[in-house]
């Protein structure tokens, strides 16, 4: 991930086994990494069972909230690509009972066609 990317809070996709092994122990038995994306100190991580995001709080970042999201708590998603201006795509999920979505900026390094795939797949369950 670029520093600008980084900067900006832009996305970058980390290696699912890298990223089970960094948020092992948030896992729980039997449950696989699918996919994951670093922003500067935050994360998000696409298990076979829910969403986590990693959101680290603070000047040091030794504060650190994790949150889950079930996918059957997800009701509609948005995936926006990058444009000729616009470099950046953008995911936003909307969650039962919540009229805010969650949004998220990709750098153009991730393929936000696999996160729609990766999102399809547990959702439409």
């Amino acid at each position: 991930m670029g520093l600008l990317d980084g900067i900006m809070g832009n996305a970058s996709r980390l290696d699912p086994a890298n990223a089970a092994r960094e948020y092992g122990r948030l896992l729980g038995r039997g449950e696989q990494v699918q996919a994951a994306y670093q922003l500067v100190r935050d994360a998000f991580i696409f298990t076979d069972r829910r969403l986590i995001m990693v959101d680290k709080q603070g000047m040091t970042g030794r504060k650190v909230e994790y949150h889950t999201v079930p996918y059957r708590a997800i009701t509609h998603f948005s995936v926006e690509t990058a444009g000729t201006f616009d470099l950046d795509a953008e995911l936003k999920i909307w969650l039962s009972g919540s009229a805010s979505p969650i949004c998220k900026q990709f750098g153009k390094g991730v393929d936000v066609y696999e996160v729609q795939a990766v999102l399809t797949h547990y959702v439409a369950k």
